[in-house]
Parts: C-alpha cells; sequence; structure tokens
C-alpha cells in the first residue's frame, strides 16, 4: 500500500474515533454509529493493503 493511503486510512481513523469519542457523552447512537463505521474503515484499510500486496 502506498505511504499516502495508509496516511489516509491512518488520519480517517483517528477522526471517526475521535467523533465517537466526543458522541459517547451526548448521544449514544450517533456513537454507535460512528464506532461501527471505524471499525468498518480499518478493515477496509487491512483488506486492500492484502489486495495490493505483491505476491
Amino acid at each position: 500500500m502506498s505511504k499516502g493511503l495508509s496516511l489516509w486510512f491512518a488520519v480517517s481513523s483517528i477522526v471517526l474515533l475521535t467523533a465517537c469519542a466526543m458522541m459517547i457523552s451526548t448521544n449514544w447512537l450517533i456513537a454507535v454509529g460512528l464506532g461501527i463505521l471505524s471499525i468498518l474503515n480499518i478493515g477496509w484499510g487491512f483488506i486492500i493493503k492484502s489486495k495490493r500486496k505483491p505476491s
């Protein structure tokens, strides 16, 4: 995976998890949604990493 794509997944995961942490105290439904979205984002990064891995 390229460095730019790795940076994108790292930053987007941090942003999603930070937003989830801020939403915990105000709205738990949005917090759960952001938590699920961040897990899917991290998983998508691993999927792309494994598909771009040279054989």
